[in-house]
């Protein structure tokens, strides 16, 4: 992965991850699948981890801890109507900063 990238990344990964939980709860692990599922294959562990601790500190999520098949109960974590208010703000910033980026893109302007 790019620095370009690894640094754009830093800026949404919040809200690519309340996107995730916005389908259905998810435990850590299967939150990191699902981010390398979709081609975000370099997003270490411990970020996506960091990261859970964040959102659940800011009240975005909802967690109930469920028993593991291996080791200790895991944390599942559900996206509260906070969360669903923070990633439809999340959307509606990205459409807006998107569309500002996409006109500044040479290829974009007519002459």
């Amino acid at each position: 992965m790019s620095k370009q990238l690894t640094e754009m990344l830093k800026g949404t990964l919040e809200g690519i991850v309340l996107a995730l939980l916005s389908g259905r709860p998810a435990y850590g692990y299967e939150i990191t699948a699902q981010l390398r599922d979709r081609g975000f294959e370099d997003i270490a562990e411990g970020t996506v981890y960091a990261l859970l601790v964040r959102i659940e500190q800011k009240g975005l999520v909802d967690v109930e801890k469920m028993p593991s098949e291996k080791g200790p109960p895991r944390k599942v974590f559900t996206l509260n109507d906070r969360g669903e208010r923070e990633l439809a703000e999340f959307w509606t910033t990205w459409s807006l900063l998107a569309g500002r980026i996409e006109e500044l893109n040479p290829k974009n302007r007519e002459n």
